[in-house]
């Protein structure tokens, strides 16, 4: 059994994850613990206080006793925010509370890029533009090429977590570049999971996801690969271990 671990921020779009462990197989389990989100906005203020250390220190515990083998901070915009560095001092603190390997979401889309082999990315952000903005320096710094930033000005995460299926293709199809080696969708508030292979048959390419791109990353640090169809081409690529049924 493979146990990943999750600190997520709040109540958004967490009902993503029991898909992604039902689509993983019999032989991995989730388990996510909420923090506490503080102010809910997408302002770099109140984006960097929202992956303080003691923040997420603070739900480590719970997933020390679930016997997880890695944790990934689940929050895209709370750990790009801090730029480069900032964001690897913040898996470092994490890995050294936690006690075992750790990293972020916007880890997962740099590492997830490399996985499938895509350069040039197109983003659709849920976030203002400054933020969006700054998604795309951090793609940069861990070299990928951006070839547009569509962003939708959305302050809370709390919004972002209504959003369905029409938001979620219009905001697709509006990031969209035809140069674009794959679509990347930001915001681990945004429900994604379950129209993941809708998107990239539609778009007719790699499309990255939070909340996948997330579990993704959880997967590598445990040193596991699944085969899953369901979220996508980035859980295609050999070698792999075969989901079950």
């Amino acid at each position: 059994m493979t146990a990943l671990g999750f600190l997520y921020p709040g109540h958004s779009a967490e009902d993503d994850y029991p898909r992604i462990e039902q689509l993983l197989g019999s032989d991995v389990r989730v388990d996510l613990v909420h923090t506490d989100i503080g102010e809910d906005a997408h302002r770099v203020d109140a984006l960097l206080q929202m992956g303080a250390p003691e923040r997420l220190a603070a739900g480590l515990q719970q997933l020390r006793l679930s016997g997880a083998d890695a944790v990934v901070w689940a929050c895209t915009s709370g750990s790009f925010v801090h730029g480069w560095d900032g964001a690897h001092e913040q898996v470092r603190n994490l890995a050294r509370a936690a006690g075992m390997p750790a990293s972020s979401t916007s880890f997962g889309f740099v590492h997830a890029l490399r996985e499938i082999e895509a350069r040039l990315v197109a983003v659709g952000a849920t976030y203002p533009d400054d933020v969006a903005v700054l998604f795309a320096g951090f793609l940069r710094a861990g070299g990928a090429e951006v070839t547009g930033v569509r962003s939708s000005g959305i302050i809370t995460a709390a919004e972002v977590g209504t959003w369905g299926e029409e938001e979620l293709f219009a905001l697709a199809r509006a990031a969209d570049s035809p140069d674009a080696d794959a679509l990347l969708l930001p915001d681990t508030a945004l429900h994604t999971v379950a129209h993941i292979p809708a998107l990239e048959k539609e778009l007719g390419k790699p499309v990255l996801t939070a909340n996948q791109v997330t579990a993704w990353e959880c997967l590598r640090l445990a040193d596991r690969r699944v085969n899953a169809p369901q979220l996508g081409a980035l859980f295609t690529r050999e070698p792999i271990v075969q989901a079950q049924a």
